[in-house]
């Protein structure tokens, strides 16, 4: 079932802050799935991970800026989001990224310090955005009923 964004948002918000840790899936560069848990945090429905440009799934995100991110918990309740990856390089909104990390209440929120000892203009410190082209949510409760998966897509999308 289509539902605007302000209609998603609450039940995105409370099923992603609580689950937290999210499994990340690029394209590598041979076109082979490859999966990790990653800690996004969204800011509306823009997702950022703090993350190393230097590493594997750069190279995948360079390759293949598309990513699938998928939340999930033992009561069922699900969070599916493709978005396409792009890094944002510059220092101030590294250093955005790296304050709203440091400043949102754990578990969400953590200190980047205690991963990258240099600050955010560390070279080893990436803002990894994730644009969404379809968020759905979902619990397994509801889908016993017959209730379909809300889906958000942006009007652009």
């Amino acid at each position: 079932m289509d539902v605007t964004w302000a209609q998603l948002q609450p039940e995105f918000d409370t099923i992603t802050r609580r689950i937290v840790w999210a499994v990340v899936t690029t394209v590598d560069t041979r076109g082979r799935p490859r999966s990790r848990i990653l800690h996004p945090i969204w800011d509306g429905h823009v997702g950022w991970i703090a993350t190393s440009p230097l590493s594997l799934k750069a190279k995948h995100i360079a390759a293949n800026p598309w990513v699938a991110v998928a939340y999930w918990d033992q009561q069922h309740e699900q969070v599916y989001a493709e978005c396409r990856a792009s890094w944002d390089t510059s220092l101030e909104r590294r250093q955005w990224l790296w304050e709203l990390f440091k400043t949102t209440p754990p578990p969400l929120g953590y200190d980047p310090g205690t991963l990258w000892r240099n600050g955010p203009s560390d070279p080893t410190f990436g803002a990894l955005r994730l644009d969404p082209i379809r968020i759905e949510v979902s619990r397994l409760s509801e889908m016993m009923t017959g209730k379909p998966p809300r889906i958000w897509r942006p009007a652009n999308g």
